[in-house]
């Protein structure tokens, strides 16, 4: 599951302190500024009134991919993801936290959800801000595929519970997203964001997708349901 609320990272021992800086300063330019040794491969615009931003950096050897989304206020998450679209680290701009992947009982895994229709996990985060987070639940292909803007993606669900490091329930999700066999990457969708005492809706479908040289790549500014307000849904 793409971490939507969820974290993946620029991250890298290299790309907290000085790259963040670096993303944060093009926005007088209108493009978004890669960091040092970095290329961009994809650009999507989503329904949720954000632009992410998809590349890879020289020490990204092993099929890793880097993702940084950004809103009306500007930068907003930071993510890093391994070649089975698990979540490694991320950086949530808005929060100030970042989380880390410290162990997995049951990893996440891109080839068995393309291989067998559903994908469990079971894996732990450590964060110097927040503490130690358990995230357990699933991805399951549906069987259905829907092109958006000449891209095929394959329709999923998922749910999510997440633990404290005292195993207290602090929150879940569920919901409906997209993946992309030719990226290996999860795509999002809706999803509903459930405490003891709140619900929050988003809608992430992507709307538009954007290579490299076509007019819109790399830009800061997101383009579709901004200033809108998400109305409740339910996903079943």
């Amino acid at each position: 599951m793409m971490y939507t609320t969820t974290l993946a990272v620029l991250i890298g021992s290299t790309v907290l302190g000085t790259s963040l800086i670096g993303l944060a300063a093009p926005v007088a330019a209108q493009e978004f500024s890669l960091p040092q040794g970095c290329e961009g491969y994809l650009t999507i615009q989503s329904s949720s009134c954000s632009v992410s931003h998809y590349f890879r950096c020289d020490e990204d050897q092993n099929g890793e991919q880097r993702r940084a989304t950004m809103d009306e206020d500007g930068l907003s998450y930071v993510g890093l993801t391994s070649d089975e679209a698990e979540w490694v680290e991320s950086f949530h701009l808005r929060s100030g936290h970042t989380e880390r992947l410290s162990s997995s009982v049951d990893p996440m895994s891109m080839t068995e959800l393309l291989a067998s229709d559903i994908d469990t996990w079971d894996f732990t985060t450590e964060s110097r801000e927040i503490g130690d987070s358990q995230y357990v639940g699933f991805d399951r292909l549906t069987g259905e595929s829907v092109v958006i803007d000449g891209v095929t993606l394959l329709r999923t669900q998922y749910e999510l519970t997440a633990f404290d490091a005292e195993g207290t329930e602090i929150w879940k999700s569920v919901g409906a997203e997209y993946v992309s066999r030719e990226w290996r990457m999860f795509i999002g969708g809706l999803s509903s964001y459930i405490t003891s005492d709140d619900q929050f809706d988003s809608d992430d479908t992507p709307v538009e997708f954007i290579n490299p040289g076509e007019p819109g790549y790399l830009s800061v500014n997101p383009k579709f349901g901004c200033g809108v307000e998400m109305s409740s849904f339910e996903v079943e």
